[in-house]
């Protein structure tokens, strides 16, 4: 099954060349849409494919002439046009991008700028005292600060791309004569963590060149698809992601945010996106609590049930029984694709019943990103599909259970991480990349994900306890917004581990449906359905202490639990 081809596709050597390929075949078709509010009045403005080309080739002779060839330009802000076009112009012209996460914290956002040694930092306009600040205390690299929008004091990305297209004029073409090392690093992508465990991983554009290829061989995204840009960019997923639309000929919107879900999605008649499971999630729960309250519940289950049963005969008509609901979020949604976590496969069954084909794949940062993805012809439930073409993927030391450690062969493999030789090798052995993952594949070649190495819990018999698998099941329960497994010692025998939950529940769904109820009647709610829970699993994986908690669960930025921060807080607490 590795091997199936299920798309025609073009293997390209490096990201100019797909994006000069892009150009050549949707030269005038919208590549962006820009939302301008102008007082009252909404405008959208349609970026083709040939004008984002000339915008990158106009902004990228302006960073040669400021200096920049070989050099390394920061970006950092939200998902918009500007993102996308700073980081094209590095990428065409073999400038290393350093994509940052807009959410980082002072110290951590000047110690990835001091590590980077980036000399340029694009931002976003919100950013601008942060950047003031940066500047101020002259600890980085930086020479030249552009912001996305027009300021005071500061060139802008607007500006630049007029200083540009002068340059042009007068026959400077050194950026766009600009010969591509595909083997170099391109992009200096720091992992989430904090500023003493992240690290700078190293990604060469033949890296993300060769997982375009590979996904576009097996995913079904067309030319004539709406994508919504809700993954952020600094993100790898939502970078590689961004030029796999491109790739493509694929339109692609900007949100408003998350409260704006249902709104943007029925404003562009989206068709496809890339999200994490957490949005996923959010969006099944908007559609399924608005048929709750139109008391369409039971007629829902039914119309699932009849087209189920209508599937195994070859007749699809899942999208006109569910069209009422899928014309509530803009009737063209048809193509989910979720990455970043493991998803929910209730939630999954959920959104295909419905007639949207939901893809789960799974990779790393250090992957460029998938190494694995279901696709039309490799759907399996709870899965995370099969190798992408171009990886071949093993897993190591397995136990009686076939799970053991990932690791992965491929041409998407990093570099290395930046000057962290020792954690480099730590990793990278004999051509494997050692992903820290633990795992199993099926007899059909389906690789399943059990959890985090070193999250793992080993009890006193031996026993091994996977959290994130039991906290899939235990996220499904009534009340229950998010939740961490972990293991404290046993109060009887010091030697073993107690299995122990820390729950966070929703307030709102608490008021709606338990109105009045203490948090100590809560607890017992919540307390008896993981005793139910229980009855389902082996005895060594019974739960045995629950902490419940309305306050979020310490995460980073790209939503991940810091599960080491939590126990301190926990053990604190305790």
């Amino acid at each position: 099954m590795k091997d199936v081809k299920i798309f025609k596709a073009t293997e390209f050597k490096n990201i100019k060349e797909i994006i000069y390929n892009s150009v050549k075949l949707y030269g005038e078709k919208a590549a962006y849409v820009i939302k301008h509010k102008e007082k009252k009045e909404v405008v959208y403005e349609n970026i083709t494919y040939k004008k984002l080309l000339e915008d990158v080739n106009k902004l990228g002779t302006a960073f040669f002439d400021m200096g920049f060839q070989k050099k390394r330009i920061a970006i950092i802000g939200k998902n918009r046009y500007e993102w996308a076009l700073a980081h094209l112009a590095n990428m065409l012209g073999g400038i290393i991008s350093v994509p940052l996460d807009k959410d980082l914290q002072y110290d951590e956002l000047e110690n990835s700028l001091i590590r980077s040694k980036a000399e340029c930092i694009v931002f976003d306009e919100k950013l601008a005292d942060q950047i003031a600040e940066i500047e101020k205390n002259g600890k980085t690299s930086l020479k030249e600060f552009i912001c996305m929008s027009k300021i005071d004091g500061r060139p802008s990305i607007q500006e630049l791309v007029s200083k540009g297209e002068d340059l042009l004029k007068q026959a400077k073409k050194e950026y766009l004569d600009a010969k591509i090392d595909e083997n170099a690093m391109s992009i200096l992508l720091f992992t989430s963590g904090t500023t003493s465990n992240s690290k700078a991983v190293m990604i060469s554009q033949k890296n993300i060149a060769s997982n375009i290829y590979a996904m576009q061989c097996v995913e079904n995204i067309r030319s004539t698809d709406t994508n919504i840009a809700f993954l952020p960019f600094h993100h790898i997923f939502g970078s590689t992601g961004m030029l796999m639309m491109l790739n493509q000929g694929v339109t692609t919107v900007f949100p408003d945010g998350l409260r704006y879900i249902k709104q943007n999605l029925n404003e562009y008649k989206v068709s496809l996106f890339i999200g994490v499971p957490v949005l996923i999630e959010a969006i099944y729960k908007t559609i399924m609590k608005e048929i709750e309250k139109q008391g369409k519940t039971k007629l829902i289950k039914i119309a699932m049930k009849i087209s189920n049963f209508l599937m195994k005969f070859h007749i699809d008509i899942r999208r006109k029984l569910f069209k009422q609901v899928l014309d509530a979020l803009g009737g063209e949604l048809r193509l989910l694709i979720s990455g970043g976590a493991p998803a929910d496969p209730k939630i999954s069954k959920g959104f295909q019943d419905m007639g949207v084909d939901i893809i789960q794949g799974y990779g790393l940062t250090e992957t460029a990103p998938v190494i694995c993805a279901e696709n039309k012809m490799a759907l399996r439930n709870g899965s995370v599909g099969v190798p992408m073409l171009n990886d071949t993927i093993e897993i190591e030391n397995p136990d009686e259970n076939g799970i053991g450690e990932i690791k992965v062969k491929g041409p998407n493999v990093m570099l290395g991480y930046y000057e962290m030789p020792e954690e480099t090798n730590a990793v990278l052995k004999d051509g494997w990349f050692y992903t820290g993952d633990l795992g199993y594949f099926d007899k059909d070649g389906f690789l399943f994900i059990t959890g985090r190495n070193k999250n793992m819990i080993v009890l006193k018999n031996g026993k091994k306890v996977f959290p994130e698998e039991l906290e899939t099941l235990v996220n499904r329960i009534d009340l229950v917004e998010e939740s961490m497994v972990f293991g404290l010692p046993d109060e009887k025998d010091k030697n073993d581990v107690m299995l122990s939950v820390k729950i966070v529940y929703n307030e709102d769904e608490a008021k709606e449906k338990y109105e009045g109820k203490t948090e100590k009647e809560l607890y017992e709610i919540i307390w008896n359905k993981i005793k139910e829970l229980n009855k389902t699993f082996p005895r060594y994986k019974h739960i045995q202490k629950m902490i419940l908690t309305k306050e979020e669960l310490i995460k980073t930025t790209t939503k991940k639990v810091k599960r080491q921060e939590e126990m301190k807080r926990i053990l604190a607490e305790i």
